[in-house]
């Protein structure tokens, strides 16, 4: 179902967000799997860069956006509705975190495993480097549909 479609339904069912707007992402890696976690409300945080928004000119999350979460395919798989967003380096994101990120073991050390990797590409990509104590920005959720 395309993000349009998802958000219409959405609205028919709660007619009191007529007006409010949505974002549809994909997550950037693994986004069929991290996708599943949403939708079955395992996964209920997610982190990002935080120099890539200012870098891309985009604003940051805050508490009340809607999201539409996409598949590879760029189908919509759910909506979800941030309820707190707190940037912070990434060497001092906690385990209460890590275990809402939901992704492999839940703990801590992979998590930072995964996300050290997963930032030092995105880094790289635009010609930066990655340090652990760069801010990142930690984005708390709920799957609202």
């Amino acid at each position: 179902m395309e993000a349009e479609k998802l958000w219409n339904k959405y609205l028919k069912e709660h007619p009191e967000h007529e007006g409010d707007t949505y974002v549809a992402w994909a997550y950037g890696a693994a986004p069929d799997e991290l996708a599943e976690l949403t939708l079955k409300g395992i996964k209920t945080a997610t982190a990002s860069a935080y120099a890539l928004y200012e870098l891309e000119n985009e604003p940051l999350p805050k508490p009340g956006d809607f999201s539409i979460i996409l598949d590879s395919k760029g189908v919509a798989v759910c909506i979800i509705r941030t309820t707190h967003v707190n940037v912070m380096p990434f060497d001092e994101v906690g385990e209460d975190f890590a275990w809402k990120e939901g992704e492999g073991d839940r703990s801590l050390r992979y998590w930072r495993k995964v996300h050290l990797e997963f930032f030092e590409g995105e880094y790289a990509a635009h010609g930066m480097t990655f340090n652990e104590k760069v801010k990142v920005v930690c984005e708390a959720f709920e799957r609202i549909y």
